[in-house]
């Protein structure tokens, strides 16, 4: 059976490409699941207005990640933590403490979005990487501060 690909497949191909694969692999998984269409001439033309409106819903998110990015590094945040000895602090400071502080000041931002290459377990200042879209990356200066 003929299907034309509607997402990326790791070993059928990639999106749109048309591949003859077993009927049962077909009716069974792929074309439930989402990841197909039959091959025909009225999903071809389904399938290309598909790619039109993810191109266009891609665009529009890197025009908004890029705004919200040259926002996020001109403020900066400040986390209050208790201290012990040698100013290392109970605890860490994570991502969603991060993402807590942003949304006080006005920054909806998931904690999954923020790259901590390493817990931070001391005082200071510190630029955290922020990925808002694959091609946007912004930097956020956290003062972490004694409490």
């Amino acid at each position: 059976m003929k299907v034309i690909l509607r997402k990326d497949h790791e070993k059928l191909g990639q999106i749109g490409s048309v591949v003859e694969v077993k009927d049962g692999f077909a009716r069974n998984f792929l074309i439930p699941q989402g990841f197909a269409y039959h091959a025909n001439e009225g999903n071809m033309r389904a399938l290309a207005e598909e790619k039109k409106q993810a191109e266009r819903r891609l665009s529009k998110e890197l025009k908004t990640s890029t705004k919200l990015v040259a926002e996020l590094e001109k403020a900066s945040i400040t986390i209050q933590m208790k201290v012990g000895e040698d100013e290392k602090l109970f605890g860490s400071v994570t991502s969603q403490m991060i993402s807590d502080s942003l949304k006080e000041k006005g920054f909806n931002i998931d904690k999954r979005s923020i790259d901590l290459e390493e817990p931070i377990k001391v005082l200071g200042i510190y630029d955290v990487a922020i990925k808002l879209h694959p091609s946007v990356v912004g930097k956020i200066k956290v003062w972490v501060v004694r409490e």
